[in-house]
């Protein structure tokens, strides 16, 4: 099983949802790079559990532990280890799923494959395992800002209620002045509603978190089979609850023709080489960065855990009535927005160590 994403700026992750703590390893970081531990915790507080009453009331607080890899402020070039400590699990409100399996969940699955299964939480199937995943992602973002990349996201859809504005008419500041994580307010209103009527009917519900990368030099990527937006869609796919990927005009671009969709060059003076007028092909063409805004969308399905009964089986292949117990998001995105962030960073940083090594500069 790997646990390991990435070829240069590599990261591991480890422990379990109801383990004593998570944690991860990440190795490939230059040296010399200021470690900032508070940005770090902001981060990993994004993501926490307990933050609102929209998302899981487990209170974790996600406090991180550096052990190695950092010296008077700044990184040596070695692996950095960090640890995550479990503070609040409650392995009792999973004793029933000993040997039944929940519905659209990993229980059935990982039995199948390994054969022996921790059922607490989910063991390492939680989306628990995500908060290292934004710890590492953290120290890739402060890499990343040394080229002068931002990455933004939030979320677009709850359900039916979608954010219909395109991403350049957004004031990105208004992203985390609400609990769901929509940086138009009205529309985060509505969303948050929705969420707090799901809940209520002990449902859960799906929606859509969006990314715009500015500020990405081009060359990133590689023409083949490591193309970037295949790198990002391995990436975000490989979140919890993730289901679907596009990038660019995505779906929407079958309807239209090429004369329509094709990138034309700007041939303004003062136009960067390389930029363009349209930005149908969302910054990536030929699977390499061409410098202009990339951008996704990213669909995450209702959460699997119910506070209704479900009929289901057992190991035994025996039938019976199942409900969910303990603290789960009645919808993913609002904490997703920053896993998603992690992830994008970890694929940029990667290819960006790997494009020094393309070629002999000056």
């Amino acid at each position: 099983m790997s646990n390991t994403f990435g070829q240069l700026f590599r990261v591991s992750t480890f422990g379990e949802s109801h383990g004593p703590a998570i944690g991860c390893i990440v190795d490939g970081c230059p040296a010399g790079l200021v470690f900032d531990a508070e940005f770090i915790q902001l981060e990993l507080d994004r993501r926490r559990p307990g933050q609102s009453s929209i998302v899981t009331q487990r209170k974790e607080s996600d406090t991180v532990q550096v052990l190695s890899g950092v010296f008077e402020g700044k990184t040596t070039g070695t692996p950095i280890a960090l640890l995550i400590a479990n503070e609040d699990q409650r392995s009792r409100d999973y004793d029933h799923l000993a040997t039944a399996f929940r519905p659209s969940h990993a229980d059935f699955t990982w039995e199948a494959k390994f054969g022996h299964r921790d059922f607490r939480g989910g063991g390492r199937s939680s989306a628990r395992e995500t908060a290292a995943r934004v710890a590492a992602g953290a120290i890739a973002k402060l890499f990343l800002r040394h080229y002068g990349v931002d990455i933004q996201g939030f979320v677009s859809q709850v359900g039916h209620i979608s954010l219909e504005k395109n991403h350049s008419e957004l004031d990105f500041s208004r992203t985390e002045t609400n609990e769901v994580r929509c940086p138009d307010p009205l529309v985060a209103e509505a969303m948050i509603s929705l969420i707090k009527t799901i809940k209520k009917e002990g449902d859960t519900i799906g929606g859509v978190v969006s990314c715009v990368v500015q500020g990405c030099p081009p060359g990133l990527g590689a023409p083949v089979f490591d193309k970037l937006q295949a790198d990002l869609a391995k990436a975000m796919l490989s979140i919890n609850a993730a289901k679907g990927f596009e990038y660019g005009s995505g779906f929407a671009g079958v309807t239209m023709r090429g004369s329509e969709h094709n990138d034309l060059f700007d041939s303004a003076e003062n136009a960067a080489l390389g930029s363009t007028i349209s930005n149908y092909s969302g910054g990536i063409q030929g699977g390499i960065s061409n410098g202009m805004n990339i951008y996704f969308r990213v669909a995450f399905k209702p959460v699997a855990t119910i506070m209704r009964e479900q009929e289901t089986r057992n190991a035994q292949g025996e039938n019976l009535i199942i409900q969910g117990k303990g603290r789960h998001d009645p919808c993913v995105v609002p904490r997703a927005v920053p896993i998603v962030e992690a992830m994008t960073a970890l694929v940029l940083a990667d290819h960006l160590l790997r494009m020094r090594g393309n070629r002999i500069l000056g």
